[in-house]
């Protein structure tokens, strides 16, 4: 399965009573795939993993799996700050037939470098599915350096990493030094453009969401030469980018977006709570200025 350069991190819907509502999921999973985007990262950071039961991921997984048939990669999120548990979740993740498995810094712990590569070693080498490092230090509190990512690129089965450091110079650095197979996806929808320039591979995003045509059509231009219609629609998707991912957590944001456009998703799980006020404003005049791609069956 070719994981593809557009990946949505997919939120997790809920009902009203807080439960996972899969058929939901399985609806907007398919809607995101007819919207533009070209796979699909289950579990991970806006899909609230770390609220989600290990039996509620495992559920997940296999509904979306069964819900896109083939038409587009799901990646599972199985990386934990618990090593032998991250294990065991990636290993049943694949047997339920997932295409492949991000693995986030482990957060909380904080540790070393070396920790670091030996945490992912493990993993990887627990499985045969294409394994991606995600790397966003605002949210675990430790950066992987790229002498890291890079001595993790000699693993066979990690691919890639989703780069959210924002620090470009050392996500210029990985792209350098890793093998021409290794890629690396932009971890901040806003920086999607910059990275591409730098010779990144895609992005795994928020916004696609909402504007998945038009965030492909921006890589497709960038790839095509079309340069200057690909930083047009970059700077276009900025202020709901923005939005998205600064008047609260994410993925409380793009929920509440979603619920605003006609795509039930519930609230998010607490300690998380739905954006109000000037936040739930801002989200509601930024959606409003926005062409939404996401296709809302009435």
């Amino acid at each position: 399965m070719e994981i593809g350069r557009l990946l949505t991190a997919m939120v997790t819907p809920f009902d009203d009573e807080g439960q996972v509502d899969y058929e939901q999921a399985r609806r907007l999973a398919r809607a995101l795939l007819d919207s533009g985007s070209d796979g699909l990262v289950i579990g991970a950071t806006t899909g609230e993993a770390p609220t989600l039961t290990h039996e509620e991921k495992l559920k997940l997984f296999a509904a979306v799996k069964q819900a896109v048939n083939g038409r587009g990669a799901v990646i599972a999120g199985t990386g934990t700050n618990d090593t032998s548990a991250s294990v065991e979740l990636s290993q049943e993740a694949e047997r339920i037939g997932v295409d492949g498995l991000l693995l986030t810094v482990p957060y909380y712990n904080k540790p070393t470098q070396d920790g670091l590569y030996r945490h992912f070693e493990a993993i990887a080498r627990a499985t045969r599915l294409p394994c991606i490092l995600y790397n966003i230090p605002s949210r675990t509190g430790v950066n992987m350096t790229a002498e890291t990512t890079l001595r993790l690129s000699r693993v066979p089965n990690i691919v890639g990493i989703k780069e959210a450091s924002g620090d470009l110079a050392q996500i210029a650095r990985v792209i350098d030094d890793a093998g021409e197979d290794f890629r690396l996806w932009s971890g901040d929808d806003a920086l999607t453009l910059p990275i591409l320039a730098l010779g990144g591979y895609g992005v795994i995003a928020v916004v696609s969401h909402l504007t998945g045509a038009q965030l492909q059509r921006i890589i497709d231009d960038y790839l095509a030469g079309r340069t200057a219609e690909a930083a047009r629609g970059h700077r276009r998707l900025l202020p709901l980018m923005q939005t998205l991912m600064t008047v609260a957590s994410n993925p409380a944001p793009v929920k509440y977006a979603l619920n605003q456009v006609g795509f039930p998703v519930g609230a998010p799980r607490l300690p998380l709570v739905e954006p109000d006020g000037e936040a739930a404003e801002r989200i509601v005049a930024e959606v409003r200025r926005s062409r939404i791609d996401l296709v809302v069956a009435v």
